[in-house]
């Protein structure tokens, strides 16, 4: 009998592995297309999305706006730090000492307005100018959180200003050294910040939907022991109230309020309140009250294509 000699066998072809550190320095770019492509054209103007805004310079991100998130003046005034008032009166003549309609003078937009009415307070000595900055970018990082979440609806870009971009300016631009003056955030920073903070929450609770709708206490017979940031948190926990609404009851960042809510959750202290159905028959005898259409998936899936089309 002939024996073949045995073949050394071939070891399989190893599987790829991702090299995280080198996608995290170019992978930058996937969460907006669209902010991806402004940023590469240094681009100045505002981007306009489902949940909130952003305001560029120069393809830098200079303010962020989010009905999700509070705005550097309530986190100003949560803990002393400025009196309500006070930022008030410094938003209102801010506005006033550029004109109206009609004077030739070009209307602040509103990132305009709030930044200069922080350079007010700092000129006056009622801020330090460390402060007003910390507080900025609190509130751009928090608002840009929710503006930058995947939507149902494409973002729209304005450029130049709110009167366009050939308005003319009222003011001279100031160096960057003047104190008040804010720093603009790279898209490249924001947007890996922004995946940075997706993962936080997917690791704390993967469920998001404890960050839609209103939250109800869990009573368990014994309750884990909280801290006292947490405790603040679950003292407003009422059935009502939004984590939004929460954040801004205490004077807190809207994405900070989310990771306690979400501890929260995991540690079956607080669940979600059921999202009313679209779909069940309204309870009562037949023919009460409006029919509803129920929501086709598959039109919420189109609406996504179509987002992520135009954005290319």
């Amino acid at each position: 009998m002939t024996t073949v000699p045995a073949m050394a066998a071939t070891p399989p072809p190893r599987l790829p592995v991702r090299d995280k550190a080198g996608a995290l320095d170019r992978g930058w770019g996937g969460v907006s297309p669209m902010l991806t492509r402004l940023a590469a054209e240094r681009a100045t103007g505002v981007l306009v999305r489902e949940r909130g805004t952003l305001h560029l310079a120069d393809g830098k991100v200079v303010h962020a706006e989010s009905p999700a998130a509070p705005g550097a003046d309530v986190l100003l005034a949560a803990h002393g730090t400025l009196d309500p008032d006070v930022w008030r009166q410094a938003l209102a003549e801010s506005i006033a000492s550029t004109g109206g309609a009609g004077t030739g003078v070009r209307r602040l937009t509103g990132a305009e307005a709030v930044h200069r009415a922080g350079r007010r307070l700092v000129a006056g000595g009622l801020l330090a100018p460390g402060a007003l900055e910390l507080c900025r970018l609190t509130a751009l990082y928090d608002a840009a959180y929710f503006a930058l979440a995947p939507s149902s609806t494409p973002g729209r870009f304005r450029y130049g200003t709110e009167d366009g971009p050939d308005a003319p300016a009222d003011t001279p631009p100031e160096p960057d050294g003047t104190p008040g003056i804010p720093h603009p955030v790279p898209v490249a920073d924001l947007e890996r910040e922004t995946l940075r903070r997706r993962d936080l929450l997917h690791r704390i609770w993967p469920d998001a939907l404890p960050d839609e709708v209103p939250l109800a206490r869990e009573h368990r017979p014994a309750s884990p022991p909280l801290p006292a940031r947490r405790l603040a948190v679950l003292a407003r926990v009422d059935g009502i109230r939004t984590a939004s609404e929460i954040a801004r009851e205490l004077g807190r960042p809207a994405f900070h309020t989310l990771v306690d809510i979400r501890r929260l959750v995991a540690a079956g202290v607080v669940a979600p309140c059921p999202p009313v159905s679209f779909t069940e028959p309204p309870s009562g005898p037949p023919g009460d009250g409006v029919p509803v259409e129920p929501v086709d998936p598959h039109i919420t899936l189109l609406k996504r294509l179509r987002d992520a089309l135009e954005a290319l």
